[in-house]
């Protein structure tokens, strides 16, 4: 048995909303052939507290828009791990840390992955092998702009 395709399609949609918030790492996963309680986890990274909150926020906002609302929701007041459960899928919304420490997919490894293009460029442009991944990449960007704005406000 495979998640259905309205399960993939509600997947893609919380997917790209995590990433409309910057949400790293999306992972989607078939979990039908081990679970009779739900198609597909979605599971995305959040860098901070704030960040997971935006991402639950609007991963329900856009699948309420879909035509769909949470049957359950657990861990929102903590804002490190929180699971929106939508029967079809349960998106996992975890802060950087949690993420590492509870590593979902090593625990579904065995489970296919659904294909999923947030729709953001891939890398930094350098050929594959060249340079850092994706998530890495990303962060030297945003490191070398704070770099250089402060050297700008430390001449002025």
């Amino acid at each position: 048995m495979t998640a259905t395709d309205t399960a993939i399609e509600l997947a893609r949609i919380a997917g790209h909303a995590a990433a409309d918030k910057l949400a790293t790492d999306i992972v989607l996963i078939d979990v039908s052939d081990r679970l009779a309680i739900t198609d597909v986890f979605v599971i995305v990274t959040g860098s901070n507290e704030r960040q997971v909150e935006a991402i639950v926020d609007e991963v329900e906002d856009k699948l309420r828009l879909a035509g769909t609302k949470p049957l359950r929701r657990e861990g929102k007041r903590d804002g490190r791990w929180v699971l929106l459960d939508y029967a079809e899928i349960v998106v996992h919304v975890q802060h950087a840390e949690e993420r590492v420490f509870y590593s979902l997919e090593r625990l579904w490894k065995d489970c296919p992955q659904i294909e999923f293009d947030d729709g953001r460029p891939q890398g930094d442009g350098r050929p594959q092998g060249a340079g850092a991944s994706q998530g890495a990449g990303a962060s030297q960007g945003a490191g070398a702009s704070q770099g250089a704005g402060a050297s700008q406000a430390d001449e002025a």
